[in-house]
């Protein structure tokens, strides 16, 4: 493991983590996983967004 920092959190906050944290896991494990979960998210959102918009409206491949 490399250089630790540390993050304040309110207690409320803490404790959701610690509710969230599987047996075994690390609090950093815990974050990447959160992470992850958020970029999969913003991901499918803007697939969905591209999927919804108008085929007039997007710009073909070969054009950029």
């Amino acid at each position: 493991m490399g250089a630790t920092d540390r993050i304040p959190v309110t207690k409320d906050t803490h404790e959701e983590l610690h509710r969230l944290k599987g047996p075994g896991q690390t609090y950093d494990d815990l974050l990447q996983e959160l992470i992850w979960e958020r970029n999969r998210r913003e991901l499918a959102e803007k697939a969905r967004e591209v999927s919804e918009k108008d085929a007039d409206e997007l710009t073909p491949l070969d054009e950029l």
